[in-house]
């Protein structure tokens, strides 16, 4: 993927989204838990990587009403709200963020969703019973794990460390034949070395959605994983956000940008 905006205007685009308050100025900001409490202190609402619209067909094949389910990385995302719509009641999410936390809950409350369960929590550390969970579902949440991984096909020990106890967590507080979803800038082949380590008995498969920019959806499911498992997914062609994006000041773009030009 092209790591270059495509014009002078794109770097207009992105220079006055990063000085707006709501972009960091550099990717690392990210990994900074005091950038989320303010941002999250300011901002009512951001969908990373599409809104529930966009993934709910690929989401609704693997969910059934009695699903006790877990958002990881919440923040101020509408999702719990409109699985609740769609009639998933067993809905707990978390977000290290106690500012993002403490208004999901206010805005829950007001509108009624009080059966909704937000915690503060860390996503390295899940704090649930084994077995607690028949969807674990994370939007961005890992992505953000890799803001500074160096090289993308060997990524640093610090960064693997991270992500493994985050899978790990996952992979323990799943029921046995429960499903991790995972939506992701991440592709396949960086992806898969990770979510196939030994330990893991799930199944690997994936999707993609999204216009110009594309997304994967992976659906990790466990207990299924034979011996002699070969992963399977459907990748439509990926093109360069640069050339084909359908609105660059989404902060997605401006995310993966910045990931791409700290990890050269």
């Amino acid at each position: 993927m092209d790591s270059n905006p495509s014009s002078p205007d794109d770097e207009t685009t992105i220079g006055r989204r990063r000085s707006d308050g709501v972009a960091p100025p550099t990717a690392t900001d990210y990994l900074n838990p005091d950038y989320w409490n303010r941002r999250f202190s300011e901002e009512e609402h951001y969908e990373w990587f599409k809104g529930y619209s966009h993934f709910r067909d690929l989401l609704l094949k693997h969910l059934l009403p009695n699903h006790s389910v877990l958002e990881i990385g919440c923040g101020n995302s509408q999702l719990c709200e409109e699985l609740h719509r769609d009639g998933f009641k067993n809905l707990t999410c978390i977000d290290l963020s106690a500012v993002a936390v403490d208004r999901l809950q206010k805005k829950l409350s007001a509108i009624g969703l009080n059966g909704i369960k937000v915690l503060e929590a860390d996503m390295l550390d899940l704090p649930f019973a084994s077995e607690s969970f028949d969807v674990v579902i994370e939007k961005g949440a890992m992505d953000v794990l890799f803001v500074d991984s160096g090289d993308p096909w060997n990524p640093r020990p610090s960064t693997v460390d991270k992500v493994m106890a985050m899978l790990e967590g996952v992979h323990r507080v799943l029921k046995p034949d429960g499903i991790f979803i995972s939506i992701s800038f991440g592709q396949p082949h960086f992806r898969r070395r990770l979510f196939e380590s030994p330990g893991f008995t799930w199944s690997v498969n994936w999707n993609t959605f999204g216009d110009g920019f594309h997304y994967f959806f992976y659906t990790l499911k466990k207990g299924e994983r034979p011996s002699g498992y070969k992963a399977s997914g459907q990748i439509s062609d990926i093109h360069s956000p640069s050339l084909f994006h359908e609105k660059l000041e989404d902060e997605d773009y401006i995310f993966q940008i910045a990931v791409e030009e700290l990890n050269t």
